[in-house]
């Protein structure tokens, strides 16, 4: 059989090769077998789907698979974002919930995520379990259980909206434009705008499985459209949601892309200035440390964890954090759920623009005025296993102590490798930092940079990708 690997969020795998309906049931069986064991298996399991190929199809029988082994499922009508149904299991007081969705990936990926009981990605010990039963092959039958049908999109749409000021929105008189990317946030932000008057304009809002041009991932070059949308309809900011709405991407006034790492920061400073909220903050190992600076300042304990998200619930589940932020897009908070929420935080970045009465490219220029210039970049290296292990291997080794022109002062190997680098730092900006880190289920290794210039990241990753290869 087909070897199924989970990753930091479940499982994915190319349709018609990996993600089969065969091994949709034997991953359906695991996570059957786990509930079952684990949970109070009577409160049943939410189903949900994304608009990709198959979805629908594939949510069906993993409903089927759960039924059958005795578990009420409640599957959602429609494609839907996947905090809504992490929003309907912490609700309800579901066993947990599942989402066949594979996120930001190519149009010909598919896969399954879990969510835990708490409303958000299961904890690194509940997937170990779930992984246990699926090496097991496991797939109970017990007395057939109920699949009820239900609306989840409408207690979604009621609890994001309680976080934002909307009437203050509407009365700024900005002007969004809005990108679903063809994924399951489509129809969702705008349903909220419209219904509060608040002026926008909508793109790939339909559903179309073949993401024509795209991946379904809020960053360059696939907010094209959108960029190309604020200039034109003269926009004071763009934001794009990605295949399952639970990241976010942004676009400034001027149609420059503004990445995770200064959405993350807007948000930050504005909830420590402007809001009551307890709280530490989390960051991912690849994320900026402007934030750590802007922690500093208010007085708030920050966090670094491992790569996914399922660190930062983690985190939220043992206490209370203000807002916790990967940098794919990313971004929760402890007050809502431990999970993270695309179409919430573009509400989020609409009420910091209302409040302070300002575009989103400015509001980012201040923060790069007060705490320094950071500048962030990657590259994603699709190359052999051998190279790929061999460049971490490397750049652990202790013999290894420069890249491309300058020392590096320090490593960190939290998640994959880190190097923290002897390079100029004009305006008082960015520590420079290059990470290397080797994806567990692709061909592929990720460099990160930070500095605090764009031409130095560029330098950097052009180092760092020349010391992959062997350079």
């Amino acid at each position: 059989m087909t070897e199924i690997k989970f990753g930091t969020d479940g499982w994915r795998g190319l349709i018609a090769d990996d993600f089969t309906f065969a091994n949709v049931r034997r991953v359906a069986g695991a996570i059957a077998a786990y509930v079952l064991k684990h949970e109070d298996a009577a409160q049943g399991v939410i189903v949900g789907y994304d608009t990709r190929f198959l979805s629908d199809v594939a949510a069906g029988l993993v409903a089927e698979v759960l039924a059958q082994a005795g578990i009420p499922v409640k599957l959602a009508k429609d494609s839907l974002p996947t905090p809504a149904v992490s929003l309907a299991v912490r609700d309800s007081g579901a066993a947990g919930g599942v989402v066949v969705t594979s996120s930001h990936n190519p149009w010909n990926w598919n896969g399954v995520k879990f969510k835990a009981k708490f409303g958000g990605s299961a904890t690194p010990a509940i997937m170990k379990a779930i992984e246990a039963e699926l090496n097991a092959g496991a797939l109970p039958r017990r007395q057939a259980a109920a699949i009820e049908e239900v609306d989840l999109k409408p207690a979604y749409l009621a609890a994001i909206s309680k976080f934002a000021d909307l009437e203050l929105i509407r009365k700024a008189n900005f002007k969004f434009a809005v990108d679903s990317m063809h994924g399951s946030g489509r129809n969702t932000l705008t349903e909220i705008f419209a219904h509060n008057g608040i002026q926008h304009v909508a793109i790939r809002q339909d559903r179309n499985p073949l993401f024509p041009g795209i991946n379904p991932e809020p960053i360059l070059p696939h907010v094209a459209a959108l960029q190309e949308t604020v200039v034109r309809e003269r926009c004071h900011a763009g934001f794009a949601t990605d295949g399952d709405a639970d990241r976010i991407g942004a676009v400034a006034e001027d149609g420059s892309f503004v990445d995770s790492h200064k959405v993350f920061v807007v948000l930050l400073r504005w909830l420590l200035e402007r809001r009551p909220w307890a709280g530490d903050v989390v960051r991912a190992f690849n994320t900026t440390r402007m934030a750590d600076r802007i922690a500093a300042k208010y007085g708030r304990k920050l966090y670094e964890c491992r790569i996914g998200f399922k660190y930062i619930a983690d985190l939220m589940l043992e206490g209370e954090i203000l807002i916790g932020a990967e940098e794919s897009g990313g971004i929760g908070y402890s007050r809502f759920l431990p999970e993270r929420d695309g179409t919430l935080n573009a509400l989020l970045l609409a009420n910091v623009m209302a409040e302070e009465g300002k575009p989103l490219g400015r509001l980012v220029a201040d923060l790069q005025e007060e705490f320094g210039p950071h500048y962030y970049g990657r590259r994603d290296l699709h190359i052999s296993d051998e190279l790929k292990y061999g460049a971490i291997r490397r750049a652990s080794a202790l013999e290894t102590r420069q890249l491309g022109r300058y020392a590096i002062l320090q490593k960190g190997d939290l998640d994959g490798i880190k190097f923290f680098l002897d390079a100029p730092r004009p305006g008082q900006g960015a520590e420079a930092w290059v990470l290397f880190r080797a994806s567990g289920t692709e061909r592929m290794l990720r460099v990160y940079a930070e500095a605090a210039s764009p031409e130095l990241v560029e330098e950097i990753l052009s180092s760092a990708e020349a010391f992959v290869q062997g350079g």
